[in-house]
């Protein structure tokens, strides 16, 4: 039973994950830019959820990588002029010199899957069957989009973020209505207000070295955290401020950035928050 849930939780992680690649491209725009509705081919992006839910691959471009996949497995055609297509490489009109239609190169996006694959077998392992469990595997597959997010473009879009917070709370305090949960929601929803806080303050002291939507960010961590009481919370925020000090010491010391440099905070505070949810889960 136990490692059952184990893995289902790891093949929901790996199909939510699979999803990320396209929402992270598409959210992952400047401030002032709208979020992108064409690939990087140019084609609109359609389908489900309006464009924001499939592969990385448009419509249009899977299908033409499937036509040169087919073309490229058929081979030479009975006249044996190597083209592949039945009426040779001259039309009626002379030699076809017309583009074909090609897919763009992409880069393999197997990542994100992996990620929330692993993420959400840690969770199922840490927490077992107790209740809050779903709410874990569901916002670990947005925790991974919003990782990915900051690290391409330094943003953590409002969209995500402010609805992440609402959730996780309305979802946990549904959770401690629930038989065998490990947490409580009043100390959640202080663990939300608390960590938001912090930041808060951090980006009052220092607007360029914190920026708000680490702050508004803030607010789900903390939800999650606080979920499993005071000790987690300082643990998991503990640990999102170490990650990124050790990063950014390895960036310094491998001569790729100086002191001011700039990094995205977000994957660090997501990675504490993961770790203190897990250490959270087995203490309960």
């Amino acid at each position: 039973m136990y490692a059952m849930l184990i893995g289902v939780a790891a093949l929901w992680g790996a199909a939510a994950g699979l999803l990320v690649p396209r929402a992270a491209y598409r959210f992952s725009v400047e401030p002032d830019d709208a979020w992108r509705d064409a690939c990087p081919a140019g084609h609109a992006l359609t389908g489900p959820g309006r464009g924001w839910l499939g592969s990385t691959r448009c419509t249009t471009c899977a299908d033409a990588g499937a036509t040169t996949a087919v073309r490229t497995a058929v081979g030479p055609n009975p006249a044996g002029d190597g083209t592949g297509e039945a009426d040779g490489p001259e039309g009626p009109d002379g030699p076809d010199t017309a583009p074909r239609p090609t897919a763009p190169r992409y880069a393999p996006h197997i990542l994100a899957p992996v990620v929330t694959a692993l993420a959400c077998a840690a969770l199922a392992a840490a927490t077992g069957t107790r209740p809050e469990l779903v709410v874990w595997l569901l916002l670990a597959p947005v925790g991974v989009l919003l990782a990915t997010i900051d690290r391409r473009v330094h943003r953590l879009p409002d969209r995500l973020t402010l609805p992440a917070a609402a959730v996780a709370s309305v979802l946990l305090g549904v959770a401690a209505l629930l038989p065998e949960h490990g947490g409580g929601w009043l100390p959640a929803l202080l663990g939300g207000a608390a960590l938001g806080a912090f930041y808060f303050l951090l980006f009052l002291i220092n607007p360029n070295g914190m920026g708000f939507g680490d702050v508004k960010l803030a607010l789900s961590l903390g939800v999650a955290l606080g979920w499993y009481g005071w000790a987690v919370l300082f643990v998991g925020g503990f640990a999102g401020f170490l990650f990124g000090a050790v990063y950014g010491l390895g960036l310094v010391i491998m001569r790729r950035a100086g002191r001011k440099t700039g990094i995205p905070f977000g994957p660090f505070m997501i990675a504490g928050a993961l770790l203190g949810i897990l250490f959270g889960g087995l203490a309960a």
